[in-house]
Order: C-alpha cells, then structure tokens, then sequence
C-alpha cells in the first residue's frame, strides 16, 4: 500500500473516531479522555506522513552502481554504441614576413590578408577534432551511423603540413587567393545553391546500413565518405602522421548519396561503387548541401590483398579508385563563354584518382611498413574564386589538372622480433618517415591570365615520432615538417612565387573511444 492510500484510510479512522467522540460527548461517557488522545495521534501520524510524502527521492545505491564502463547503453529500441576522437594539437610554425606570394609585388586585394604569413605562423594550441559517434543497430539487416565533429565549425587555424593553402581549417592544401569565403565577388547569391560559399561543417556522417540479405555486399545511404583511396578515407584516429599527406586531403570530405560494398575470401577482395551529389567547386566542401545540378558524381574503387597476416610474407594490399562526374549546368563547355548567373561557372568533367600500395612483412623485419600513394584531379574554379598574383581575378577560369603522391616508411619497435631487447618504454615507440609533394600552388597563366593557371609544387619532409599509450585509443603523435615550395623568384616582373619559410612542429594528444 502506497503512502497516498495508507493516508486515506487513516482520514477515514480519524472520521470514524470523531463520530465516537461525538457520540460519547453526548452520552457523557467516562471514555472521552482516551478517544481525545487517539485523535490527536492520529493526527501527528497524518501530518508526518505527508511531510515524507514531499520529501526529494533518493536514488537507490544498487541504481546509482549499475552504470560503468563498458555498459550497454539502454535505449528505446536497438543496440546503441557512442564512441568519439579528441585530439589536442600545440604546434609552433617558422616565422616569416612574408608567405608563398611576395606581398611587396602584389596588389593587396580582398582575401589577401593571409597572404603576408603574419596571422597564419603564430604557435597556438588548437583541437584539431572532437567527434562523437553512434552507432546504432536497429534491425538484424539494417543499421544507422551518425557522427559530428564540432571542431570543424574552426575557420581560423592554418593548414598543415604547409601552413599557405587557401583551406578553411585544413580541408585541403590548395594554395591561391579566395575572395569567394570573404563574402566579396559572389556573382550568385545564393552562394551555397550556386555550388559557392561554404557549406555546413559540423555534420559529418549520416547514413543507413543495409546488410546481410545480399551474399557478400551490404549498401549504405545518407552523407558518408566516398570510398577513394587509402589514407584520405582512413579513420582519422588511426592516421600515421599527425595530418593527412597533402593529395589525400581532398579525398576525407564527405558527400551525399549511396555506395554499395562487396567483400570476398575474409576481405581480401573488396569493391565500392556510388553515386554521389557532387555539389560545389575545387576543394569545396561536398557535405550537407543540396546538389546544383542534375548530374551525379559516380565512384568506383577496387582492393585486393594479395597476402594478408601470412606468418612469413606478411600484409600486402593494393587499390585503385576512380571519380568521375560532372560539374556546373547550364553554360556549355567552352571555357570561354560567360557562365549563367544559375551556377557561376560552365560544365566541367570532373575527375579523382588514387592509386596505392602498402606492404608491412614479418620474419625478421617484422615491425617495419611501408606505403605509398598517388591522386590525380581535375575541376573547375567558380568565375571569380581564385585570385592570384597581382590581383588578376579569374573571370572565366579553364579547368585544371593538378596531381600529387607521398612515400612513407615507419618501424613500430614493439612490434619488432627484437622488441624484448628494449626497455618496457621503448616498446610502445614507433619512428617514422614521410615524403611527398603536390601541383598545390595556383598561379595566373601569363598569356591568359583571366583563363588558365599555373601550377607549381610543394615539396614536404616529415620526420615522426608516435608513442602508443594505448594503440591508437590513446597516443601521442609528434611531426617535423620540411616545407619548401618551387621559386620562380627569379623574374619577379612576371612572377611574385617565393620560397616561404614555414617549417612546422606538431605535436598531437589523441583520445579515442
């Protein structure tokens, strides 16, 4: 019985003995005294139960215990999983007055302001990225994935590994000027419909899983990333070096649409093909934006293991994965003519390649991998997007071709045959190396400027120290960089492109769950 319903009967016995204390009031009986302090106990026991009744309740200590690490989180319906990343970069870059472009030879314009490399060498602490992750399974054939990243709402930390790209908090290493993200050149003004602007960036993935009815495949649609290449599509908690090799970059955007999945022999033989929106122009942002036309970005990869955690050959595996689709609506393909006011900018075939190769051996030189890949792409600037040189405005810009590649090498010596020769704090060390270099930096033709670009390279060396915690759950990640861009310096008449002096440290705290 409840203290509500204990509290009614015992209103009832006080009016019953009230009616008894009448009737023997009136009968002058000698048992009055006696019902008097009854009542009045009944009344100390009425009010005392009322004041418990709007006392606070206290949560049981077996309720308050039952909840700990590895729980499984109680939810409406299905199974539930919450994961997440957080990585704490301090980074210190090499002081210079002056960036890739020497500002003393050009016209300061809109969005030049970065350019002079003051505000892009400062040393700064920064989180790099905080996810959070579900993961849910709602059904035996049919999961749901979220994750958002709110540190990539950032839009005033430089690029790594060189600290000149035009890039909003790292998305890319293109290095040009780019009025557009001032708010200043915009011809359309619906700047993201018209496939210009930036697009929201704090939504990373959202998709539904279809699996386990089809032999070998499972589908996935929503916003996700498009399977193209090796590192660029790596889960960022499980990266080499501290940030992506410069022609990968690209490839970790996320896009729209739907990609199906086969895997045979335990996985050594996988393929993706999909369909993506394909909204925007180089280098921007694909996520959480409507299309702006009506064609799709199609993309197909294909991976193969050859051996894979063979006891002698080791791990290698091998891709190739390709992009095809079409850019802008409207204007035709012709370079030259002027591009509608409905997109801001022609029809553009666009394309992405990367190729790879990765081997880690066991026997004796277990511990020791190496990897190496190369990426290719082709697109099209917006009329008045990029800004180069002496304020020459690309007005009608052609499209480009740019490519890139990295090498690298590490040896993990915990992993080694010889790890029990090293002491217990060395074995979680692993000494790393990388080299690449991309067609990163854009520069005005000088036959025609307002039309074509010149592209020149950015070379980087990256020496690594990673010191594994935890695997990859917790670890500490600490890179050198060796940045040297191509100098055309020599007619300076003609070109303003200059060796910057921007070597960088990072040093990168990492916490995944």
């Amino acid at each position: 019985m409840n203290s509500m319903s204990r509290a009614r009967v015992s209103a009832l016995y006080l009016l019953v003995f009230s009616a008894l204390l009448s009737v023997a009031k009136a009968a002058e009986t000698p048992d009055i005294g006696d019902l008097r302090k009854q009542v009045e106990e009944l009344r100390k026991q009425l009010a005392s139960r009322e004041t418990e009744r709007n006392l606070p309740r206290q949560i049981d200590d077996r309720v308050s215990n039952a909840f700990g690490v590895n729980t499984p989180v109680q939810t409406k319906a299905g199974k539930l999983s919450i994961g997440g990343l957080i990585q704490v970069w301090a980074y210190s870059i090499q002081n210079d007055n002056a960036g890739v472009v020497d500002l003393k030879q050009v016209v300061v314009g809109p969005g030049s302001t970065a350019v002079n490399n003051e505000e892009v060498d400062n040393d700064s602490f920064r989180v790099r990225r905080a996810e959070i992750r579900f993961a849910l399974d709602i059904h035996e054939n049919i999961s749901a994935y979220v994750s958002i990243d709110a540190a990539r709402e950032a839009t005033a930390f430089p690029s790594f590994p060189t600290n000149q790209a035009s890039a909003i908090s790292g998305d890319h290493s293109a290095v040009y000027f780019n009025p557009c993200e001032c708010g200043v050149g915009l011809i359309d003004p619906r700047q993201v419909g018209a496939g210009i602007g930036v697009a929201n960036r704090l939504l990373q993935d959202a998709y539904i899983n279809y699996h386990s009815v089809i032999p070998h495949h499972d589908i996935s649609i929503g916003q996700m990333k498009r399977r193209l290449g090796e590192e660029g599509t790596r889960d960022s908690g499980a990266l080499d070096f501290v940030e992506r090799a410069m022609v990968t970059q690209h490839a970790d955007l996320r896009d729209i649409g739907l990609q199906v999945h086969g895997s045979w022999i335990d996985g050594r033989v996988q393929y993706w093909a999909g369909v993506f929106n394909g909204a925007g122009t180089a280098f921007q942002s694909r996520s959480n934006r409507s299309d702006d036309n009506d064609a799709k970005d199609g993309v197909l990869t294909l991976q193969i293991r050859p051996v894979w955690n063979h006891e002698t050959f080791g791990s290698l595996e091998l891709g190739y994965s390709g992009l095809y689709g079409i850019g802008g609506e409207s204007a035709g393909h012709n370079p030259l003519d002027t591009p509608v006011n409905g997109l801001n900018r022609n029809e553009t075939v666009r394309t992405m390649q990367y190729a790879w190769l990765s081997y880690a051996p066991n026997g004796p030189v277990k511990g020791w991998w190496a990897r190496g890949e190369w990426g290719s792409y082709r697109d099209r600037f917006a009329p008045g997007e990029a800004q180069t040189g002496l304020d020459v405005l690309s007005t009608g810009p052609a499209p480009f071709n740019t490519q890139g590649f990295y090498v690298s090498t590490g040896y993990h010596l915990g992993k080694s045959n010889c790890s029990e020769r090293f002491h217990s704090a060395l074995r979680n060390l692993e000494i790393l190396f990388r080299y690449e270099q991309m067609q990163n930096i854009f520069f005005h033709d000088l036959v025609a400027p307002e039309r074509r670009f010149d592209l020149f390279k950015t070379h980087v060396y990256t020496a690594g120290l990673n010191y594994y915690i935890k695997g990859h759950n917790a670890k500490l990640q600490l890179n050198y960089n060796w940045v040297v861009e191509d100098d055309t310096n020599v007619d300076r008449d003609d070109r303003q492109l200059r060796e910057a002096r921007n070597d960088s440290v990072v040093l990168n705290l990492q916490v995944a769950f």
